[in-house]
């Protein structure tokens, strides 16, 4: 009997050594999802240019499809979305990190796609100096971008803060979670995760239905609260905690990080004057900042066009590069310039910088770039 699609999906995430390259490489490779498992061990491993004995045995797979038909009950009980790495729904801006999902649970009506997606982390036993300020900054940047969401994990502190400050803006905001969508951790937040929900926002996992928190996997849900937004940003963080977990990872992405400065004297300042120090960091003191960090342009603002030509006579390759900006809805990534004008790497690089300090092109988090 055939399975349903989605079954296969969410088996690939539930194998054991499977990793996104893998995944990424099935369409290239000739082989769906269903193929992985239904092929016979030594030509999947052939199809995978895999060496004899280090693929995917049956039993592997077999467990892996048991698991899923499970899961895929959960899912069909609760009302539950299933975004995989492969297809077009799945989060552009987590596809672009090296370490992925291979599937992403979500339970709720968020946009993970919007064009205004900030994160928002820090200490677990805020001063109110911290929990004031990320009230102010997620309203401030709510009047300026009505499509703003706000991502955070649901933990107590600045977490639940964030949270509460995008609902009392009227902005969606994201919550997630280091377990199963079974469950609401920590408890206490229950009634928040059901106004995250109630008012258009979502509760996201990469872990399947059962799965208990532990340490470990908040740590790796980090990586997903970094990855989903174009800034990171840190209000109040010991020297060590989770929120440094999160932005050194936005950092590793080369994504935005931004953290709030505070008094040297000040142990829930040191990880965020830390940040600041080493120069991972910009130094966040309200969404002016943000916005300049950004490029975000506020939607009821006009752009300054003082320094900028806004027809600009050019020749040769950034005549290029500009028509095919010009053609772009979303701004492009420089493999994806690269493929479309043929310029090589390094010179379009150079060709971007010039661009980009005369004003022509604006260059996004993720080393993305538009039409300024």
């Amino acid at each position: 009997m055939t399975e349903p699609e989605i079954v296969y999906k969410i088996a690939l995430s539930m194998v054991r050594h499977i990793t996104p390259e893998i995944v990424k490489s099935l369409p290239e490779r000739g082989l769906s999802p269903e193929d992985f498992f239904t092929l016979d061990t030594a030509p999947l491993s052939t199809a995978l240019g895999l060496a004899p004995g280090k693929g995917f045995d049956r039993m592997t797979r077999d467990e892996a499809l048991f698991k899923a038909r499970e899961e895929y009950g959960h899912i069909t009980k609760h009302g539950l979305r299933t975004l995989f790495l492969l297809d077009d729904d799945y989060p552009v801006r987590l596809f672009e990190v090296p370490d992925p999902p291979v599937c992403l649970y979500l339970l709720g009506e968020a946009d993970l796609d919007t064009r205004h997606i900030i994160s928002v982390v820090g200490t677990r036993k805020p001063t109110s100096y911290g929990i004031d300020f990320t009230a102010r900054l997620v309203s401030d940047l709510a009047v300026y971008f009505p499509d703003l969401t706000v991502v955070s994990g649901l933990a107590y502190g600045i977490d639940a803060a964030a949270h509460k400050a995008a609902l009392d803006a009227g902005r969606p905001t994201v919550a997630v979670v280091a377990h199963g969508l079974n469950m609401i951790y920590p408890a206490p937040h229950r009634e928040l995760a059901r106004d995250i929900l109630r008012h258009g926002g979502a509760i996201v996992s990469e872990y399947p239905f059962g799965t208990a928190p532990y340490r470990q996997r908040f740590l790796e849900r980090n990586r997903i609260v970094a990855a989903l937004a174009d800034v990171t940003t840190v209000i109040e963080s010991d020297i060590k905690g989770g929120a440094m977990s999160t932005a050194n990872t936005a950092f590793s992405y080369s994504r935005e990080v931004m953290a709030l400065p505070g008094r040297v004297t000040d142990k829930l300042s040191s990880g965020c004057n830390h940040l600041i120090r080493k120069q991972k960091a910009h130094i966040l003191t309200g969404a002016p900042d943000v916005m300049e960090q950004t490029g975000w342009q506020p939607f009821d603002l006009p752009v300054d066009t003082s320094k900028r030509n806004l027809f600009p006579e050019l020749e040769g390759e950034p005549k290029l590069v500009y028509d095919t900006l010009q053609f772009s809805s979303d701004p492009l990534v420089i493999d994806r310039l690269h493929m479309l004008t043929m310029i090589p790497v390094n010179r379009l690089m150079a060709v971007l910088g010039e661009m980009e300090f005369d004003g022509i092109v604006i260059r996004h988090p993720g080393n993305r770039y538009s039409l300024a």
